[in-house]
């Protein structure tokens, strides 16, 4: 097996009183995209600093290529970093900022103007190379900077938010031009993002990182179909989160009571029994409505009757407000512009429902062990 090109082993950081990062061990592997997703003030940042060398672990190691950086400064660390404001110099040219880093190395003048010349060509920038930074697009500004990084060959390319300051509509096709510079170059990429979108689409494992620690680490599909804490459960991706008391547990599914009082059954991920306080999530996507109940009826799965409250067109989908009409619980439905129930109106009555094996829940608690 190849060795990986981060190693972190009980890696921990504090300011004070506050734990930025707690006791985290973790690897990323040669030629991986690697993303850290978690809200503002998880850590993530300061991860990433330790790991540039701009800032030390009070505890732990780091180990980059197989080799030790304890002691080792920024500079002669094997990583570069691209930030959300990507620092480009505005008084050079493109090609002198993307050969900034080998001019400060001493590389030859020639070697320097070989490599810029084709790192530029494999960005789509070849033709901007006397540009003027202020004359580029927010997009080539982006691919200027990753060329700047790549073009010294790190072992590990650190991005911090780098989409954060675009448009939307920027920032989507920057992802996907970012996921295909990552597999053109095969360089590791460890990206830093509180963008769910960004973190699902381009990774290939992703952390999530609250309050210091990870709660999960794994492929994009395993964080969304298979949470293992409530953190993640809520927090990658939408979801109707209710909050009950369990009634029954038979073979990994139970029942439960709402607050609201809506009775509901789902699949229970770790040690739940009857009486416990749970967490429960339903995304969706996976609940659907109808106009009758025998559509329900007749696939065998629980439904409720409910009242449209509102609908909020979305592009290709609209999602569904509806509310239960015995326990008044408001439900969250994502429902296909091209569907057969394209032509519901608000204060319609409908029913709903959904797998309870595509629904999750935690005992309240789950989820303090450290990753």
């Amino acid at each position: 097996m190849a060795q990986p090109d981060l190693e972190a082993g009980h890696l921990s950081k504090r300011f004070g009183d506050f734990v930025a990062v707690d006791d985290l061990s973790f690897t990323v592997e040669r030629g991986s995209f690697f993303s850290i997703l978690g809200p503002s003030g998880c850590g993530k940042t300061t991860l990433l600093r330790m790991i540039a060398g701009f800032l030390s672990p009070d505890s732990g190691d780091i180990h980059i290529g197989g080799k030790d950086m304890a002691g080792v400064p920024p500079n002669r660390r094997p990583v570069n970093m691209v930030f959300q404001h990507l620092a480009l110099f505005p008084m050079m040219s493109v090609g002198e900022n993307v050969a900034y880093g080998l001019t400060r190395r001493g590389v030859a003048r020639d070697e320097i103007k070989r490599r810029v010349g084709e790192m530029l060509e494999r960005v789509s920038m070849a033709g901007a190379q006397s540009k003027r930074v202020d004359q580029l697009s927010g997009g080539q500004k982006q691919r200027v900077a990753i060329a700047r990084s790549l073009v010294l060959e790190p072992t590990l390319l650190l991005l911090d938010e780098p989409l954060g300051a675009l448009d939307l509509k920027l920032r989507e096709h920057m992802k996907i031009e970012l996921k295909q510079l990552q597999a053109a170059f095969g360089t590791t990429f460890v990206y830093i993002t509180h963008d769910q979108s960004e973190a699902l689409v381009l990774s290939d494992h992703v952390a999530v990182m609250n309050q210091g620690r990870f709660e999960q680490v794994g492929t994009p599909q395993e964080l969304y179909y298979e949470p293992r804490t409530p953190f993640v459960a809520g927090f990658v991706g939408a979801n109707n989160a209710l909050k009950g008391r369990v009634t029954q547990v038979n073979a990994g599914l139970v029942a439960l009571t709402s607050e609201q009082g809506l009775m509901l059954a789902a699949r229970a991920i770790g040690k739940v029994d009857v009486g416990d306080s749970v967490d429960a999530f339903v995304r969706p996507e996976v609940a659907s409505v109808a106009r009758t109940a025998a559509v329900f009826s007749d696939a065998g799965v629980p439904h409720y009757s409910a009242r449209i409250e509102n609908l909020l067109f979305d592009g290709a989908n609209s999602a569904v407000l509806v509310r239960e009409s015995n326990s008044h619980t408001e439900f969250r439905i994502a429902l296909p512009q091209t569907g057969h129930l394209s032509d519901l109106v608000v204060g319609e009555e409908v029913v709903f429902g959904f797998d309870p094996q595509r629904a999750v829940c935690f005992a309240v608690g789950h989820g303090d062990a450290k990753v």
